[in-house]
């Protein structure tokens, strides 16, 4: 370190030097009088140096990065060199006594100035500038790459390609807008629009496309990836919404290959993140099945609105382990708690509740696999309602502020045991509400993109092995979100709710399974039916075919936000879901599995 500012302050020097000799040099027309090239040039070269280089070092000038130099560093740099000028021509004009200074040409201040910034400027940008023009000449065959968009994002995307990627070569861009068209950025330029995809790619060799829109509808995401394929481009990625990057910055490292949820037609969510921070600011949050799909992305949107503490709780302690170790690093002001334990287990969740005192609660453990509940309803019951029963029990107990239940479609008109168990589920929290302070409120979603055991897993993984992909029906229908907008939707629904709803989030549009699959076979660059069979294997106990709208049973009724509804249920007969509950224990204490079945029919009148 102190050799790197040794030899930048050197540079500096000799710099200031050269700006001041070539500004005497131009301004006596290159024949500089001896009285000044002997007495008054040395003389102003010691003193900016003795001027300029201390403010370039409070300045902190000498800690920057050579490869990613930009401007702000050169903003400070020009507000260094004129500080510093300002004060040297103070002492100079107010020195004019001093035999040195006493002829002293002040226009060699103001060229001196210009010079000075530029050469210490060009010091700087020296690497970067060598560093682009070699990326632009050669150093072995780059992937050519059309990049899809020039705004914001597409600048920086350009900038940390040029700075720190020789394997690829952007070569142009195309972008809808048309007062863009021929607009250079970072000497990229914008060569045609979306439509000219194919053209394009074929005049300049493109081998690669990156769609750099964050914001952009999976409409638009979805045109740019067939015109790719029409143009026979094998590799096509894109950058992720800037929800999904941390830090709101980009760079090449965001870059991914396109999923299969860029495709699914899902539009961009909107928040009220003023309520989001007065729900979870500062609070203290507990979450069960924090090592599940749901839970773990539940608390690293939690933690985006700076609680004071997320306790993390599941019986999976790898799982646990390691979303421990992620939240601490990206979070370090926040307490992150792991705690492993079943929450079927009474005392220990009284312990935890106990000793944490949590505020808010995301209640998302439960078991989710409808075939292995059809055959295991004894673990369903025991876990999805008499587990959910001692979490909210322990909630009111300690007073927490709100209880989130999160529920399912399935357990609209249910036909499966894990359905009926999630609606019982529900049942529960309503049964809780008004009991104490404490606000009871669930959220139904349906499926979930990428979660572990998800259909867009196993086809992934049936596509690794070479196929077939197995899918029960031709004509099966689901609805799905990303696992990003499901949490940050409860969690939304969450801070709107008052107590007692049932909140229903906007699925979408149904999504027949056999077309997501043989769209998830084109994005890994075969083809369907030739490079990977189908099989169909029937539906399974428990299954739908098509999974009814989330609002089917009694209608919804809208709420403030577009994409967040509330249930109309019938009314709750508490002294019911006592008894049936009684029944449950009972039926597990016998390992009676019809019983545990028929009290849930008995439960749920839609149960099928």
């Amino acid at each position: 370190m102190i050799s790197r500012t040794l030899f930048f302050a050197l540079g500096d020097a000799v710099s200031i030097a050269l700006a001041f000799f070539l500004a005497f040099f131009l301004r006596f027309d290159g024949l500089i009088p001896r009285q000044h090239l002997e007495g008054t040039l040395p003389m102003v070269i010691l003193l900016s140096w003795a001027i300029l280089l201390p403010i370039f070092v409070l300045a902190r000038l000498y800690s920057f990065s050579w490869r990613h130099v930009g401007t702000r560093d050169v903003l400070v740099l020009w507000y260094a060199v004129t500080g510093g000028f300002i004060l040297l021509s103070i002492f100079v004009i107010g020195f004019q006594n001093v035999p040195a200074f006493a002829a002293f040409p002040r226009s060699t201040l103001l060229i001196g100035y210009v010079l000075a910034f530029f050469a210490t400027g060009a010091m700087r940008m020296a690497k970067r500038i060598a560093q682009q023009i070699s990326l632009g000449n050669g150093g072995g065959a780059r992937i050519r790459v059309l990049i899809v968009g020039a705004g914001d994002a597409s600048e920086q995307l350009l900038r940390s390609m040029q700075t720190g990627q020789k394997k690829y070569m952007p070569v142009c861009m195309v972008d809808d807008n048309k007062a863009k068209q021929g607009l250079a950025i970072h000497g990229v330029r914008v060569k045609g629009m979306v439509r000219d995809i194919p053209v394009i790619a074929k005049q300049y060799g493109i081998q690669e496309i990156i769609i750099a829109m964050p914001s952009a509808p999976s409409s638009v995401i979805r045109q740019a990836v067939e015109l790719g394929r029409e143009a026979k481009i094998e590799t096509m990625k894109v950058l992720p919404s800037l929800g999904e990057i941390l830090d709101g910055k980009i760079s090449f490292a965001d870059v991914r290959d396109v999923q299969v949820h860029d495709l699914l037609g899902r539009e961009v969510i909107s928040l009220d993140t003023d309520a989001l921070s007065r729900f979870l600011q500062a609070k203290i949050v507990l979450i069960t099945g924090a090592a599940g799909s749901i839970g773990s992305e539940l608390a690293r949107q939690v933690s985006t609105f700076a609680p004071s503490t997320v306790v993390l709780l599941d019986q999976d302690e790898s799982g646990i382990f390691m979303l421990t170790q992620e939240l601490s690093e990206r979070f370090p002001n926040i307490g992150i708690i792991s705690c492993v334990g079943n929450i079927t287990d009474e005392q220990k969740i009284e312990r935890v509740f106990r000793q944490w005192q949590p505020q808010i609660v995301f209640h998302a453990a439960a078991y989710k696999h409808v075939p292995l509940m059809e055959a295991d309803p004894e673990e369903a019951v025991h876990t999805n309602i008499l587990g959910t029963k001692v979490v909210s029990e322990a909630a009111q107990k300690v007073g927490s502020e709100c209880f989130v239940y999160i529920s399912t479609d399935k357990a609209v008109n249910p036909t499966s045991v894990m359905g009926a168990t999630k609606r019982v589920g529900e049942m529960i929290c309503q049964s809780f509400q008004g009991k104490s302070s404490t606000r009871f409120v669930a959220v139904r979603f349906g499926n979930v993109l990428d979660s572990r055991g998800n259909v867009v897993a196993l086809f992934r993984e049936q596509i690794k092995r070479g196929g077939p992909i197995k899918i029960t029906d031709p004509e099966m229908k689901r609805y799905f979100m990303t696992n990003p907008e499901a949490c940050l939707l409860v969690m939304q629904a969450s801070a709107m709710g008052k107590g007692g709803e049932v909140f229903v989030l906007d699925m979408g549009s149904l999504v027949k399974i056999v077309d997501l699959a043989r769209e998830m076979v084109r994005l890994s660059g075969l083809e369907p039916d030739r490079d990977i069979q189908f099989v169909f294997t029937g539906i399974r106990p428990g299954e739908k075919l098509f999974e009814e709208a989330l609002n089917a049973e009694e209608g919804t009724t809208i709420t403030q936000h577009q994409k967040i509804f509330i249930a109309k249920l019938p009314s709750l007969d508490a002294a019911s879901l006592t008894e049936g509950l009684r029944h449950l224990q009972e039926g597990l204490a016998r390992a009676d599995t019809q019983s545990l079945v028929d009290t849930l029919h008995r439960l749920v009148h839609s149960y099928k």
